[in-house]
């Protein structure tokens, strides 16, 4: 199955919190129109560790995009991102909303975005785990990219050496920074044996003005999201290396395929005997 959706949002976001890469400083131009998928991803640490599965559902109707990705982890936690965008030339964020909670989070979050309003809602708890409602009007920019990035690195014309985007982060109030993405070139991979090579993007958040909010909410610079990107016809994020949420863990993000439980000979002969 080719996902040539944003898969992997959690993937800067997720699309996490404070976590993600960029699209150029206007809107991106609609290459690949984005289409209905059923995707499998799998989020492990860096060391190779599985900690959460999920799902990436993807809808269209006309040229509105409503794009979900779930994560089950094994704790019981859940990280859920839901994405919606307009592909009518160029894409433009319409909504974005992201929820992290459970034991493998250090604070539960809610992010949600109403870019037609200006509207943005953060919930969290406080230190002393107290429920706060940040609710902030902004002025968003048309070229906002939260929960877009997979989608935007799939777009942008080959050659392409640095893009950057706006994001709204919540730290915990909402505030407006500025990623920059940077093309470091191909990197290596096989598939079945057979090498191929995938775009490796490297994308920096620049805290700008709101450095003195922001850093001492993670102690320092947060750390450098990855991603890799596979060209051609039919573009796919494979993987991504992103920040879990503000002041959390790095983790990986890939396609998965479904494990099936292992049968013997004898039992696929029997249950194509019973077929006939």
């Amino acid at each position: 199955m080719v996902l040539r959706s944003r898969i992997l949002g959690v993937l800067l976001t997720s699309s996490c919190i404070l976590s993600s890469v960029a699209a150029s400083s206007s809107a991106v131009t609609v290459r690949y129109r984005e289409g209905m998928i059923h995707g499998f991803l799998v989020l492990s640490t860096l060391d190779g560790v599985v900690i959460a599965a999920g799902d990436l559902i993807q809808t269209t109707r006309g040229d509105q995009v409503t794009t979900q990705v779930a994560f089950h982890f094994k704790d019981g936690s859940r990280q859920e991102e839901t994405t919606v965008f307009s592909q009518r030339g160029a894409f433009r964020l319409i909504s974005y909303h992201m929820v992290q909670n459970g034991p493998s989070f250090k604070n539960a979050s809610d992010l949600s975005v109403r870019c037609a309003t200006g509207q943005v809602t953060v919930r969290y708890a406080d230190k002393d785990g107290k429920q706060k409602v940040a609710n902030e009007h902004l002025a968003l920019p048309p070229d906002l990219g939260n929960g877009l990035i997979p989608t935007l690195l799939m777009n942008i014309p080959a050659g392409t050496q640095q893009i950057e985007i706006p994001m709204v982060v919540a730290a915990p109030k909402p505030r407006l920074v500025k990623i920059v993405v940077n093309a470091e070139g191909t990197e290596p991979f096989s598939l079945g044996g057979i090498s191929r090579k995938a775009m490796h993007y490297v994308g920096k958040i620049d805290l700008g003005g709101v450095a003195g909010v922001v850093a001492p909410m993670v102690g320092k610079q947060p750390p450098d999201a990855q991603i890799w990107v596979l060209g051609g016809e039919a573009p796919v994020v494979l993987r991504s290396e992103t920040l879990s949420y503000a002041g959390g863990p790095v983790w990986r993000t890939e396609l998965a395929s479904p494990d099936w439980p292992q049968t013997s000979a004898a039992d696929s002969k029997k249950g194509t005997a019973t077929k006939r």
